[in-house]
């Protein structure tokens, strides 16, 4: 192998490669990352056995060939090179050694057989659909935050996505038992009839990261244990959680009266400084309503206490309600419009929210004792 590559374009895919790799391994190919140049282009595939990332690059092939070396340590070395010299990779194919130059640095590393490499197996995927970048990226931000990290409870550790067919509409679910964050979208056609599927926190998290400034047509494909985005010259494919989501419906009410309107921006903010006095651990706010006023205090034993008032649309019986702050700032960076919705019932219900920017945004908050 012998090539000239660009070092913005050869950086940024080494950016999400080594992000999926596993940085400690007791499989040391499984900290590689393989490298396949022919036909002037240059492959780059990662994988740690439950994802697979795959990207093709423009690149000045004087000969071809296949490699794996550490990702971890071909991105550190790339991203201190310098920005304004010609990056150039070469394998030595009598000691299996590749140099990698760039002006006046050099820098020889061991590699690989790319025999040993793992191969993703890809299933046939029944269900091809294509979301807009920007609709993906809105899915997956107004949702994600409240996904789980639990070891007991593993299939909430992700999004879980499926389709309404009675609305018409894809939607994408997060819950961790504390909150609910509900987004959706019209379906596409060739969507309808898809079965659920729970997608892993890491693909969720990797996604993100590689679509950020798209602006294309993303094409997904899903059977029941896998889901693959391909878009451009990317593939990202994903095994899926092997597990069953709950019955998320089941703890949206749908009969809490009271309704609290108010500034989203307003509130926010309110809620941003009281909860600096509140300690670390149970970050509890309470939001106290009556009249048309909305008083927010917390009370901390190490801290001291704070109070707020804010002018809302109430005129419900009297309630008094506590919550996690962060969760509530939670939601609130995630609204779009102006103003936001809470649908109460009593101070042990949970709390329905809804954003008067995007209607298929749906978040649900349990209270706390404060």
């Amino acid at each position: 192998m012998k090539l000239k590559i660009d070092r913005a374009i050869f950086l940024k895919s080494l950016t999400h490669a080594q992000s999926i790799v596993e940085r400690r391994t007791t499989v040391p190919i499984l900290s590689h990352v393989m490298l396949s140049a022919k036909d002037q282009t240059l492959t780059l595939t990662a994988t740690d056995l439950d994802l697979s990332f795959t990207q093709t690059l423009e690149a000045q092939v004087e000969k071809g060939g296949v490699l794996t070396v550490s990702a971890h340590m071909l991105y550190d070395i790339v991203r201190k090179l310098s920005a304004k010299e010609p990056l150039s990779l070469a394998l030595n194919t009598q000691n299996q050694q590749l140099t990698l130059t760039s002006g006046k640095s050099e820098f020889i590393l061991s590699t690989l057989s790319h025999e040993e490499f793992p191969v993703f197996q890809q299933d046939t995927l029944p269900y091809t659909f294509e979301l807009p970048a920007a609709t993906l990226r809105k899915l997956i931000d107004s949702t994600r935050f409240a996904m789980a990290t639990e070891e007991t409870r593993y299939y909430l550790n992700g999004l879980y996505w499926h389709t309404c067919e009675e609305t018409h509409k894809l939607r994408i679910v997060a819950t961790d038992g504390h909150r609910l964050a509900r987004a959706q979208t019209d379906l596409p056609k060739q969507a309808t009839g898809m079965p659920g599927v729970i997608l892993s926190r890491k693909t969720v998290g990797e996604l993100r990261k590689i679509i950020d400034e798209l602006e294309m047509g993303i094409a997904v494909g899903l059977s029941e244990s896998q889901m693959r985005f391909a878009f451009g010259n990317t593939i990202l494919t994903s095994r899926l959680i092997d597990g069953t989501f709950p019955d998320y419906q089941k703890v949206i009410p749908d009969a809490n009266d009271r309704v609290l309107s108010m500034n989203t921006k307003d509130f926010a903010e309110a809620v941003d400084r009281v909860s600096i006095i509140t300690s670390e651990r149970s970050r509890a706010i309470k939001l106290s309503l009556k009249d048309n006023l909305l008083m927010l205090s917390a009370v901390s034993s190490e801290n001291g206490s704070a109070r707020e008032e804010l002018a809302v649309s109430y005129d419900n019986e009297q309630l008094e309600i506590g919550f996690n702050a962060k969760y509530v700032l939670d939601v609130t960076s995630h609204l779009v419009g102006d103003e936001v919705k809470f649908f109460l019932s009593d101070s042990t219900a949970p709390v329905v929210i809804y954003d008067l920017g995007d209607m298929d945004n749906l978040f649900v908050l349990m209270p706390m004792r404060v």
